[in-house]
């Protein structure tokens, strides 16, 4: 069972930056796509980010050029580094990654979020 723990949320003030990491554990045989979504206060949850197992990169428009997504194989971690925060990136953030377990079994986890709140 993969399982993704999310870190880094914080308050910050308007124009500031933060790093989300979003720890991965398990067995993990390959991966296929990641992603980062995030819930403001009293919406639905939103896309903000994908990145695929090709590299290719997705981002909300909201966030296109102050945010990138990315992954260190390695520490079997993916990142959000957020810059030039804005009150309306408040919200919870939660990363979601898919993958395959073994050749004949897949998996699509969520983390549990993190708090962002930017504000004055």
């Amino acid at each position: 069972q993969v399982q993704l723990v999310e870190s880094g949320g914080a308050l910050v003030q308007p124009g500031g930056s933060l790093r989300l990491s979003c720890a991965a554990s398990g067995r993990i045989f390959s991966i296929d796509f990641m992603g980062w979504y995030r819930q403001p206060p009293g919406k639905q949850r939103e896309l903000v980010a994908t990145l695929t197992s090709g590299g290719l990169t997705n981002y909300a428009d909201s966030v296109k050029g102050r945010f990138t997504i990315s992954r260190d194989n390695a520490k079997n971690t993916i990142y959000l580094q957020m810059s030039s925060l804005k009150p309306e990136d408040t919200a919870v953030y939660y990363c979601n990654e898919r993958g395959r377990t073994s050749y004949f079994s897949m998996y699509d986890t969520w983390g549990q979020g993190t708090q962002v709140t930017v504000s004055s």
